[in-house]
């Protein structure tokens, strides 16, 4: 959404103080509840039973309970938005103008009061923490868009189940951003050659390490492994058990392993298990004192706890969050990054890559090496599951065997010690 040449200058803190609150913590006072918000549809209108915001808004969050990624990601635009509205504006959600998402649009780019909005210090908080705030920091240009497009989505849909008289963002005028060339979030070969060093060095890997040390290199080496060779999102890896991996025998009578996994939009694709990731699960698994192979149905999380066994309701161990795993990664990543600082100032370029890195950059970075390698990218499209596969997967044995092959032979992490 592009702002007009002047644009409405940002409001003054509305009449509530208070520090922001989680969405499922929120209770508004009647004024700012919508109950009689300015842009609310006649109650004859209406095809919800929401009666204010929080209500309108929850209905339309429980149509995406099914993911997990999506649901997370939507909440939190809405969240952002309704705590701005009543805590900068003083309105409720359903008073909202076009011009207040003009200058929620700038907010976006530069959230201010940043002690108000904007989370102190690195570390991710619990949403029942005191110091939790919606903001990690300013967004980027094209997270801002991103933004406003869920915004959009919302509002369209109160509008058309009755409840908002009209949607305001549907007079922005919107310019299709400009379309990147290429991934540009990827580790080069050499930085990838890098971080696996800096696992390969990390203290549980010598004579004299403690239990913690052990088990926290082994993990490390792990997460690096399964997100690289199985080109996995983040989200499929804290959702994904042991039991997902599953061995078959093609025509010629080949044993090949796979890795069942459920993504985005909660599609199901199988990924080929290289002898070289299934090694690196039978190292990681022994390191725990378990078996080699899972076995099928295996509820047991992909990645496991360092020291203890924290359970859930129905007695399964609880699968490591995405946040947890984040801190992982940004942990390799960082001490990846100070070896290159130590090489000298001449490096330092190449340390802010790595420091900036993330899971998705090695997703990025598995399917970057896996084209340099001249893996088919058919191959490659469907191992990422970036179309649907479900109609043919049943019977182009023959073509999975094949992607499972060339993934195998051409896809490789290559860690320099076996043991």
């Amino acid at each position: 959404m592009q702002s007009p040449a002047n644009p409405p200058s940002p409001p003054t803190p509305g009449p509530l103080a208070a520090l922001p609150t989680p969405l499922e913590q929120l209770r508004l006072p009647p004024a700012l509840s919508g109950r009689d918000g300015s842009n609310r549809a006649p109650a004859t209108a209406t095809r919800i039973a929401a009666t204010d915001d929080l209500a309108a808004v929850t209905a339309w969050l429980a149509r995406y309970a099914d993911s997990a990624a999506t649901l997370s990601a939507y909440r939190r635009e809405v969240e952002r938005l309704m705590l701005w509205a009543v805590l900068q504006l003083g309105k409720p959600l359903s008073s909202l103008t076009h011009e207040d998402l003009l200058v929620y649009e700038r907010f976006l780019a530069d959230p201010q009061p940043a002690a108000r909005w904007v989370l102190a210090g690195s570390k991710k908080l619990a949403r029942n923490h005191p110091d939790w705030r919606p903001f990690a920091g300013p967004l980027s240009p094209a997270s801002g868009r991103h933004a406003m497009v869920i915004l959009n989505a919302l509002f369209a849909w109160l509008t058309e189940a009755g409840y908002l008289a009209g949607n305001p963002l549907a007079l922005a005028r919107r310019r299709r951003a400009p379309t990147k060339p290429r991934i540009t979030r990827y580790l080069s070969h050499e930085l990838w050659a890098t971080v696996k060093e800096t696992v390969e060095a990390m203290p549980g890997t010598i004579e004299n390490s403690t239990e913690r040390e052990r088990l926290h290199a082994a993990r490390c080496r792990w997460v690096l492994t399964v997100l690289y060779l199985g080109g996995l999102r983040a989200s499929e890896v804290t959702s994904t058990p042991m039991g997902a991996f599953f061995c078959r025998r093609d025509a010629q009578g080949i044993e090949r392993w796979w890795l069942e996994v459920t993504g985005k939009g909660n599609k199901t694709r199988l990924v080929p298990a290289s002898d070289e990731l299934i090694a690196e699960l039978a190292r990681y698994r022994r390191a725990h004192g378990l078996a080699p192979t899972p076995q099928l149905g295996e509820t047991r999380p992909l990645v496991l706890p360092v020291i203890g066994r924290e359970t859930g309701r129905e007695g399964r161990e609880k699968a490591l969050s995405r946040g947890a795993l984040h801190l992982i990664l940004k942990e390799v990543f960082g001490m990846a990054a100070g070896r290159l600082r130590a090489r000298g100032p001449e490096w330092e370029g190449q340390a802010a890559v790595l420091a900036s890195a993330s899971a998705h950059w090695l997703r990025h970075t598995a399917g970057s090496h896996m084209t340099d390698q001249q893996v088919d990218l058919r191959y490659v499209r469907d191992n990422f599951g970036h179309a649907s596969i479900a109609t043919t997967s049943g019977y182009l044995h023959s073509e999975e065997d094949a992607r499972h092959e060339a993934t195998q032979e051409r896809h490789r992490i290559g860690w320099t010690s076996k043991t």
